[in-house]
């Protein structure tokens, strides 16, 4: 049960950096049109030889890693310290479930044409469901403050290198400092969706939510934007190389210990 859990876990984290890296093609490549979304990225490689295989493919793999994130969470599989701290981890490992719940199921019914989805961006589609719900406007600030703090969680966790904790990658100077530049710039990107999901909350519009591709134009419209809309899109490949290594380096523990 133990070795299939971790095929499991480490298939997820190749599918995850999968779609990182092909989110980040698109990025670098976005002048041609294509926008660096992990939807838009998924329809890339549906449009490719054997694309309804890979696809599904990706799907079990992401399937694998929820399964991976709910034992992390739910399970404590990484044994997290029974405090506050611990605790918001483990919640955002759960919302990190949920989310790549929804990216499994495009996957799949991309593959099996059982429907193209929401036209519209996950982020801009979870602002409209909370702003509908009672209370909605506080709902969608919680959310928006779950990216803010995702996002400062993965760019502290890359700057205090405290991933080592679950890697066996000491040594390997340029697997880490690899590690660090992808964790970091995922965790501006959050951060950036996290402004801009407040924004939308606060403005009960959720056509202001931002999504990844959203974050990266704003990167782009500032000063010397051109420059540092490459080095995130490079950090957010940088990224799923970092999932490749997790698939190959983590330290997995079963839910059963």
């Amino acid at each position: 049960m133990g070795s299939q859990f971790q095929v499991l876990a480490r298939g997820g984290y190749v599918a995850r950096g999968t779609v990182f890296v092909l989110v980040a093609g698109l990025a670098v490549f976005s002048s041609f049109g294509a926008r660096p979304e992990t939807k838009s990225a998924l329809d890339t490689l549906l449009a490719q030889p054997l694309g309804r295989i890979w696809l599904a493919l990706i799907g079990l793999g992401l399937l694998g890693f929820v399964a991976w994130r709910l034992a992390q969470s739910l399970a404590n599989a990484d044994n997290q310290e029974n405090s506050a701290k611990g605790l918001a981890i483990r919640i955002t490992l759960f919302a990190s479930a949920v989310i790549y719940i929804g990216l499994a199921a495009y996957a799949f019914s991309r593959a099996f044409s059982l429907g193209h989805g929401s036209d519209g961006s996950g982020e801009k589609g979870l602002a409209a469901w909370a702003i509908a719900q009672p209370f909605g406007i506080y709902l969608a600030g919680a959310i928006g403050l779950g990216f803010l703090v995702g996002g400062g969680i993965t760019v502290y966790k890359g700057l205090s290198r405290h991933f080592e904790r679950y890697l066996s990658v000491s040594g390997r100077r340029p697997l880490l400092v690899l590690c660090i530049y992808g964790l970091v710039s995922r965790g501006a990107i959050f951060l950036i969706v996290g402004v801009l999901f407040c924004y939308a909350a606060f403005t009960v519009d959720p056509d202001k939510a931002g999504s990844m591709a959203d974050a990266l134009n704003w990167i782009r419209r500032l000063p010397f934007g051109a420059i540092l809309y490459l080095v995130v899109a490079l950090g957010l490949g940088s990224f799923g190389v970092y999932n490749f290594v997790e698939a190959r380096y983590r330290i997995i523990r079963s839910p059963c210990g």
